[in-house]
C-alpha cells in the first residue's frame, strides 16, 4: 500500500496531470511543462518511479508537439495522458500496488534450481542507441523466462549480440546456443517479469534443449492462436509469445498473410517484428512469402494494435508436413528471423502439393473499420486543443448525431462517454451572484480518463475478436 507520503504526491500528480490535460498542447507551454517537472520530482522522491516516468513522458511528448518534430504523434501523447492520470488516480485513492510504488530498479528475487529450454532470439534497437538481444526460454514447468544483453551500441551491437555469450553464471554458451539449447541453474535470481538475473550466487551449466515438438515446448503449439491470444491479451502488461501451425498465402506490401492450419481460421497477417532493413526480419518474410501453401510452424507476439497480426520471431517446420520447411540439422528445427537468413535449400523442392491452398486477400478490419475512431479522434482532439476544443464539438445543430454510428454498432457505453466528455468540457458553472466561472479540472480528467479507459478496453476486445 502507498505511504502518507506516496498518497499526497499521487494527488498533487493528479492535479498537475488534470491541468495540463485541460490546456492542451496549445496552452500546455513552459508554465505547464515546469508544475508537470515539479509534481514529477516529488513522486521521484516519494519512491514513485513509474508515476515519474509517465509525468516526464507527457512533459517530452508536449514539448515534441509544440515544436512540430518530426515523428511526433497525437496517439502516442493521449497514451502518455492516460497512462499518467491512471497512475496518479490509483495513488491518490491509496489504492496503488507494488507495481505503483516499488522501487527504480528491477527487483529479483530467489529462483532456486531451474531447468530452462530455449526458446529463441530477438534482437533489440531501441531509438535511444541501444542494442542487444533478448533470448526467450520455457521452463520445464511452463513458466517464461528471459535472458537479455542490451547495452549502449546500436545496430552494430544489436547484429553482433547474437552470437554473444551468455553472462550468466560462468555458462560456457552464447546466445545462439542458448536459443536452441538449455540451461541448469542453480542459485537463480529472477524478476516479476520472468528476466533470469546474474547475481555472484548463480551457477549455470549448458543442458540439452528440446524441439519445437517436444514437451514442455510443444504445448505452445498446441491451443488454437484465438484462445492463446485472448489469455495473452487479457492483462495490462505486454503480450507474450503464443505458437501457431500457418500456411503461407502471399504477401501484402511488407507483410505475410497466412492461414492458420485449423477449420475455419481466419486470414492472419506477419508483420516484421523489426522492421530495420540490416536485420533479416523483413527478407526473411519475403521468402516465405514466395511459396504458397507452405506449412510453417511459427512463434511469435500478438500485436495488441492490430487486427490478427502476428510478429513472428522464429519459424520452423510443422511436424508430420509434406511442404514444409527443410532446416539444417544444426538449427534444431527453428530459425530465429532476425538473425538466421533462409536460403533456397531451406524450402522444399516444387510447387505445393495438389489440394486446397488457402486464397483471397483479407477480409473487412474490424479495428480499423469500427466506428471507435470517432472516439479516439475525440481523445486526441482533447489532447490537442484542450477542454474548449472538446466543448466545441458539441456545440452544431445536432451534436449528438456524431455518436449514431456507435449505437448502431453497439457500442452504446462508448456513445455515452463520449457524450458525457463533451457536456463535462462545456460546463462553465456560475458563481452566487450569477456570473460565469472557471470549472474545476478534474471532472473533465475524470471524464477524459473513462472515455480513454473504455476505448482501450473495447479496442482490445475487438483485436482478440479478430483472431477467432
Amino acid at each position: 500500500m502507498p505511504t502518507p507520503a506516496q498518497v499526497r504526491a499521487g494527488a498533487a500528480l493528479w492535479a498537475v496531470a488534470a491541468e495540463a490535460l485541460a490546456a492542451g498542447v496549445v496552452a500546455g507551454g513552459a508554465v505547464a511543462q515546469a508544475e508537470l517537472l515539479r509534481a514529477a520530482h516529488t513522486a521521484r522522491l516519494a519512491g514513485l518511479p513509474r508515476a515519474e516516468a509517465a509525468a516526464l513522458r507527457v512533459v517530452r511528448g508536449l514539448r515534441a508537439a509544440r515544436e512540430r518534430r518530426a515523428g511526433q504523434r497525437l496517439a502516442d501523447l493521449a497514451a502518455a495522458f492516460s497512462e499518467l492520470l491512471r497512475t496518479a488516480a490509483l495513488l491518490a485513492s491509496g489504492t496503488g500496488g507494488p507495481g505503483l510504488t516499488g522501487g527504480g530498479r528491477r527487483a529479483y528475487g530467489a529462483g532456486g534450481g531451474l531447468r530452462v529450454h530455449g526458446l529463441c532470439r530477438e534482437p533489440v534497437l531501441t531509438a535511444t542507441g541501444y542494442g542487444g538481444v533478448v533470448t526467450h526460454l520455457l521452463g520445464a514447468d511452463g513458466s517464461r523466462y528471459t535472458l537479455s544483453d542490451v547495452r549502449p551500441g546500436g545496430l552494430a551491437r544489436a547484429r553482433g549480440a547474437g552470437a554473444a555469450s551468455v553472462a550468466l553464471g560462468g555458462a560456457a554458451l552464447d546466445h545462439a546456443g542458448l536459443a536452441r539449447g538449455g540451461l541448469r541453474i542453480t542459485g537463480a535470481t529472477v524478476s516479476a517479469d520472468g528476466r533470469l538475473g546474474a547475481g555472484r550466487g548463480v551457477r549455470a551449466v549448458p543442458a540439452p534443449g528440446a524441439a519445437w515438438d517436444e514437451e514442455p515446448l510443444a504445448a505452445l503449439f498446441a491451443r488454437p492462436a484465438a484462445e492463446a491470444v485472448r489469455e495473452l491479451l487479457a492483462g495490462d502488461a505486454e503480450p507474450g509469445l503464443l505458437g501457431c501451425d500457418v500456411q503461407v498465402v502471399g504477401a501484402a506490401g511488407e507483410h505475410l498473410l497466412v492461414r492458420e492450419l485449423r477449420a475455419d481460421a481466419p486470414l492472419l497477417r506477419l508483420r516484421p517484428a523489426h522492421p530495420h532493413p540490416e536485420l533479416a526480419h523483413t527478407a526473411n518474410l519475403r521468402r516465405l512469402a514466395g511459396h504458397p501453401g507452405l506449412a510453417v510452424r511459427v512463434l511469435g507476439r500478438p500485436d495488441p494494435d492490430r487486427a490478427a497480426t502476428l510478429s513472428p520471431l522464429a519459424v520452423g517446420p510443422v511436424p508430420g508436413a509434406e511442404y514444409t520447411l527443410r532446416l539444417p540439422p544444426e538449427w534444431r528445427d527453428r530459425a530465429d528471423l532476425g538473425y538466421d537468413r533462409l536460403q533456397g535449400s531451406h524450402f522444399p523442392e516444387g510447387g505445393a502439393p495438389a489440394g486446397p491452398v488457402a486464397d483471397g486477400g483479407p477480409g473487412p478490419d474490424a479495428v480499423a473499420d469500427s466506428p471507435l475512431w470517432r472516439v479516439r479522434r475525440l481523445l486526441e482532439t482533447g489532447v490537442a486543443g484542450g477542454r474548449r476544443a472538446v466543448a466545441e464539438t458539441g456545440r452544431g445543430p445536432e451534436p449528438l448525431a456524431a455518436y449514431g454510428p456507435l449505437r448502431r454498432a453497439g457500442f452504446a457505453t462508448a456513445a455515452d462517454l463520449a457524450g458525457a466528455l463533451v457536456a463535462e468540457a462545456g460546463r462553465r458553472p456560475r458563481d452566487a451572484f450569477g456570473r460565469l466561472a472557471e470549472s474545476s479540472s478534474e471532472g473533465y480528467a475524470w471524464a477524459w480518463l473513462a472515455t480513454s479507459a473504455h476505448l482501450e478496453a473495447a479496442h482490445r476486445s475487438l483485436v482478440a475478436a479478430s483472431w477467432a
